[in-house]
């Protein structure tokens, strides 16, 4: 018997489908969000399911998570992304104490005990500084793809100082540092920096290690270093950071079971 996880974030909706005998992933998917999110989001169920050579008929259970979790009628069950993330961590990295997810549009702090519970959290979902959006919106004005924001951060003689922690305003300080001929790296460094600070004044600094990074940020290159870097911490990445919260979702769907 199989179980299918189904993350319908702000910005992408992932399946993670799972074997429930030894819980081994048997396939994953992920697609822009959009207006017709169930309907997305069933799509890419049944083509995960497709590609991964079984049928509907052997999916055991599904459990919806993200924000788009309540949309998803056709799901057994709905669990909020905080418990799947910590779910998919624990599956992964078990000694795991702190999470650092970092999307789209918003960022989350998951603190767990020694057995992998969630005791406590903290989120940003009213600001997109401090997310993936104030990456895009700057990669956007520097004309420069998502993918190469590491590639071009690490020739940075000097990162660019942000100080504003809300994205508009950040932007409005970029396009001083542009009319000011401030080169494209160091700007690009300073936001990493800037992303990092937010993250490090959310962990406080009480938090315990070992700290794990999660969500589509964690993939972008340099992101790891400037968080290391303001929380002082080594920090792990998990294999496929976007997927954890879908993940976690389908080792809930077979917790039941197995």
């Amino acid at each position: 018997m199989y179980f299918a996880g189904v993350d319908a974030g702000s910005r992408t909706i992932k399946v993670v489908i799972i074997k429930g005998s030894d819980l081994t992933v048997s396939g994953f998917g992920i697609v822009d969000q959009g207006v017709r999110q169930a309907v997305k989001a069933k799509e890419l169920l049944d083509k995960v399911i497709r590609n991964s050579k079984i049928k509907i008929k052997d999916i055991g259970g599904i459990v919806a998570t993200g924000y788009g979790r309540n949309a998803l009628s056709w799901a057994d069950s709905k669990v909020t992304e905080i418990t799947c993330q910590a779910y998919g961590v624990k599956q992964e990295i078990p000694n795991a104490r702190m999470i650092i997810d970092i999307g789209g549009q918003d960022s989350k702090i998951i603190h767990l005990d020694s057995n992998g519970i969630v005791n406590d959290f903290v989120m940003n979902d009213r600001c997109a500084a401090g997310t993936g959006r104030f990456l895009e919106v700057v990669a956007d004005r520097l004309e420069i793809k998502l993918k190469d924001i590491g590639r071009y951060s690490d020739k940075a003689a000097s990162p660019s100082k942000i100080s504003s922690m809300c994205v508009v305003f950040a932007e409005a300080e970029i396009v001083g540092l542009l009319a000011a001929e401030e080169a494209p790296e160091n700007i690009l460094a300073g936001v990493q920096n800037s992303i990092a600070k937010r993250i490090c004044i959310m962990a406080g600094s009480g938090f315990k290690g070992p700290v794990v990074f999660t969500g589509g940020v964690a993939l972008l290159p340099g992101m790891k270093k400037a968080l290391q870097d303001c929380l002082e911490h080594s920090i792990n990445v998990v294999k496929t950071p976007q997927f954890t919260g879908a993940f976690g979702a389908a080792l809930l769907a077979a917790k039941d079971k197995y």
